[in-house]
């Protein structure tokens, strides 16, 4: 992520609310990817839903990293 990207998204991510709903969305969406993952028919769906998780997972990191992002001075 690009420093000007990580300053915008300071907006979202300072809000203790908007983290909280972002968190209750991310593991929701998990809980649906794993039942797919359950019935997947192929392994290219089972990558590919495993893929899925694995980016709503980095949604976890989304605060601590727009904080140190914005505050680099690099």
């Amino acid at each position: 992520m690009i420093k000007e990207v990580a300053r915008k998204l300071l907006k979202l991510v300072n809000v203790k609310s908007n983290i909280d709903l972002l968190e209750l969305y991310m593991n929701h969406r998990v809980a649906v990817l794993h039942k797919q993952m359950e019935q997947a028919r192929d392994l290219d769906e089972l990558r590919q839903t495993q893929g899925a998780i694995k980016e709503l997972r980095r949604l976890s990191t989304l605060r601590d990293e727009v904080i140190t992002l914005s505050k680099d001075e690099n």
